[in-house]
């Protein structure tokens, strides 16, 4: 258990901190290109359903669903050094390191995401954003339902959640209330989806993107806006 701190920032990272709609627009074209337009997909096929059942994205356990149904297909091998080897680092939205840095002269910074416990990790590390929180990660199937774990790990008498999608946000701020800001950068797929804006409430402060987090002062962060 760590001292109470007075603010911890939880900060997303897929479409938050990191481009991830351009990452899978890599792969997708990685696995045109090396496998054909039939194999790409039947892998997307996979991925979908698999992330139907699990509630998050699981890249590497596509592959290895896939090659159950195509166990002699020795290109698969390819496949997986793709990700692995992926320069997530290349793919960090402008003004993310800088937006970590800025928010950590006023509390904790902690990376807060859903994921398997294999590439999401991997992908935290490869991008840089491991170090930048000095190991601060945590990463669960559903982070919304995770909250308890969260304050026990990190206890604080405010937090602020910085996710691009507004129905994680929204879920928190039920349960942490005003103990609670909410930051909604618009970036990625969900962000700019208008169903998904039209659904859910708006979160306290809305960014074009996570470097204008630097445009904000720690009274607006603790809900304490004019």
């Amino acid at each position: 258990m760590r001292n109470r701190e007075a603010v911890v920032f939880l900060f997303d990272i897929d479409n938050t901190l990191l481009d991830n709609d351009r990452v899978t627009a890599d792969l997708r074209q990685h696995l045109l290109d090396a496998f054909g337009p039939e194999n790409e997909a039947r892998y997307w096929k996979i991925f979908e359903e698999l992330r139907a059942e699990l509630g998050y994205a699981d890249y590497l356990g596509a592959l290895q669903r896939y090659r159950t149904r195509d166990f002699n297909n020795p290109h698969l091998l390819q496949m997986s050094s793709f990700l692995l080897n992926y320069p997530f680092m290349d793919r960090l939205y402008p003004g993310a390191l800088a937006a970590l840095e800025f928010v950590r002269q006023w509390g904790t910074t902690v990376i807060l995401s859903d994921g398997d416990v294999v590439f999401q990790p991997h992908k935290v590390q490869r991008s840089g954003l491991w170090n930048a929180v000095e190991g601060r990660v945590l990463i669960y199937i559903h982070k919304e339902q995770m909250l308890d774990d969260v304050q026990k790990r990190y206890p604080a008498q405010h937090y602020v959640m910085i996710d691009d999608k507004l129905r994680i946000l929204h879920a928190m701020k039920q349960q942490l209330g005003k103990r609670l800001t909410t930051v909604f950068p618009r970036q990625g797929h969900y962000a700019l989806d208008p169903e998904n804006i039209a659904t859910y409430p708006a979160a306290d402060i809305a960014i074009e993107r996570i470097g204008n987090m630097l445009h904000y002062d720690l009274a607006a962060y603790l809900g304490k806006q004019q």
